[in-house]
C-alpha cells in the first residue's frame, strides 16, 4: 500500500527510473494471506521480477532497479563524495522513517494500558534527531527538487516528510524543519509523486 512510506519511496523511484511496474496494493494486515502468497515472509514492499524471483526491502529493491537503469538513469549521484553524502541522508530518512513507523504502531496497535512510555520517547527523540540533522543538511545544501536534479536522497526526504505529516502531525511539527517540509511540497508536485500519493 502507497500509506507505508517503504512502498512509495520504491514506486516514485521506479518511476523516476523509468521501469514500468505493476503496482499490486495489498495491505499486510488486511490482506496477509494474499500477500503471503506472493511472498510469505510478508515484508512491504516487495518486488516480483519478471523471472518469479521476489525481492524484499525498499533498499535492496532500489538497489537492482539502479542496475536495471544504468547506464542511462540512475538516483545516485556519479560522484564519489556526492554519493557518500547523499548515503548519508538516504540513512538518516530511513532512520526517521522507522522511528515514524515504530511510533505509530506502537500508538495504534498496542493497547494503550500496554504502550511503553519510556520507549515511546527513545524513540521519538531518535524521530528527531534524524529529522533535525535533514534539515540542518537542507540548509546547508539544498537537496535537488526537480525531475533532473533529485536523488535518492531527495525522495526519501519527502517521501518520510509527508509520512510523518500524515500520521503523526501531532508529533512533528512543520515549524520546527521549514526547510524539509519545502523541500517535501517542491517533490510532492513532481509527477512522478502525483501519480503515487500516500493517501
Amino acid at each position: 500500500m502507497l500509506d507505508s512510506p517503504y512502498v512509495r519511496r520504491t514506486a516514485i523511484s521506479l518511476r523516476l527510473l523509468g521501469l514500468p511496474f505493476e503496482h499490486l496494493p495489498l495491505s499486510v494486515f488486511r490482506q496477509f494471506d494474499e500477500f503471503a502468497a506472493i511472498n510469505p515472509v510478508v515484508k512491504a514492499p516487495s518486488l516480483v521480477c519478471d523471472d518469479g524471483e521476489v525481492l524484499m526491502d525498499s533498499t535492496l529493491i532500489l538497489e537492482y532497479a539502479e542496475r536495471l537503469a544504468a547506464p542511462r538513469a540512475s538516483l545516485v549521484p556519479a560522484g564519489r563524495r556526492e554519493a557518500q553524502r547523499d548515503l548519508h541522508l538516504v540513512g538518516l530518512g530511513l532512520a526517521a522513517c522507522e522511528k515514524a513507523v515504530q511510533m505509530v504502531y506502537e500508538t495504534t496497535l498496542r493497547p494503550a494500558e500496554k504502550q511503553h512510555a519510556w520507549w515511546l520517547e527513545r524513540v521519538r527523540g531518535q524521530l528527531f534527531a534524524a529529522l533535525a540533522a535533514l534539515e540542518g543538511e537542507q540548509l546547508r545544501a539544498p537537496l535537488g527538487v526537480s525531475r533532473q536534479s533529485i536523488t535518492q536522497a531527495g525522495v526519501t526526504a519527502a517521501v518520510v516528510w509527508e509520512f510523518t505529516q500524515s500520521l503523526l502531525a501531532d508529533v512533528v511539527a512543520v515549524a520546527a524543519y521549514p526547510a524539509l517540509a519545502a523541500h517535501a511540497a517542491a517533490a510532492e508536485s513532481l509527477p512522478e509523486f502525483r501519480a503515487l500519493p500516500s493517501r
